[in-house]
C-alpha cells in the first residue's frame, strides 16, 4: 500500500491537499472519489452547471474543467517523476487553462465523461508504478517532490473542489 508523503516531500501550499485525503488504499479512496464526484455532477443539470457563485468565479463546469485539467497535468508530473525524470517541470495558470478550455460551450455530460477518462487513466498509472519509483524526488513548478507526494495531491485537489463545489454551488 502507497504510504502517504511527508510534509518535506513537496511544497507547503499542498498541505490542505494532501491532508484531506483519507487514510486508506489510494486507488480504492480514488475509485470512491470518482464514484462521489459521478453522483455530485449527474445531479446537476445542464442550466444549473453555469451556476457562479460570485461575480468573476468560475462556473460549475469551469470547476470541473479546471479539475479535469490539473489532473492531467499532475499525472504527467507523477509519470515524469516516477520514471526517475529530473528535467524541471513547468508550472501552470489555471486561469489561463479555465479560459482556454472553454468548458462552458461542452454539455456537463461531455465534461464528466472528459473527467471520468482522466481519473481512470490515473488509476492505471497509479495501480502500475514500480514500489520504488513513489520516493523518487524531482522538480516541478520550482519546488522538489516526490512521486508519492504528487499522487495524494492529485487525490486532495478533487476533494477540495467536490467540496467547494457542495458548499458554494448548491
Amino acid at each position: 500500500m502507497l504510504q502517504r508523503p511527508i510534509e518535506n516531500e513537496y511544497p507547503k501550499y499542498y498541505v490542505p491537499y494532501v491532508q484531506s485525503v483519507p487514510e486508506g488504499d489510494l486507488t480504492e479512496i480514488l475509485n470512491d472519489h470518482l464514484e462521489k464526484m459521478t453522483e455530485l455532477f449527474e445531479g446537476i443539470s445542464e442550466e444549473d452547471s453555469l451556476f457562479r457563485y460570485a461575480e468573476n468565479k468560475w462556473s460549475i463546469k469551469e470547476v470541473l474543467g479546471h479539475i479535469t485539467d490539473t489532473e492531467r497535468i499532475m499525472s504527467y508530473r507523477l509519470l515524469r517523476v516516477g520514471r526517475g525524470d529530473q528535467t524541471e517541470l513547468a508550472g501552470f495558470d489555471e486561469n489561463f487553462f479555465v479560459r482556454g478550455a472553454k468548458s462552458n460551450q461542452r454539455s456537463l455530460k461531455d465534461l464528466l465523461e472528459d473527467f471520468i477518462a482522466t481519473r481512470n487513466a490515473t488509476i492505471s498509472l497509479i495501480k502500475n508504478m514500480p514500489e520504488e519509483a513513489w520516493t523518487n524526488e524531482g522538480f516541478a513548478n520550482g519546488s522538489q517532490i516526490t512521486t508519492r507526494a504528487i499522487a495524494y495531491i492529485i487525490a486532495g485537489h478533487e476533494v477540495h473542489h467536490r467540496s467547494i463545489i457542495k458548499d458554494r454551488y448548491l
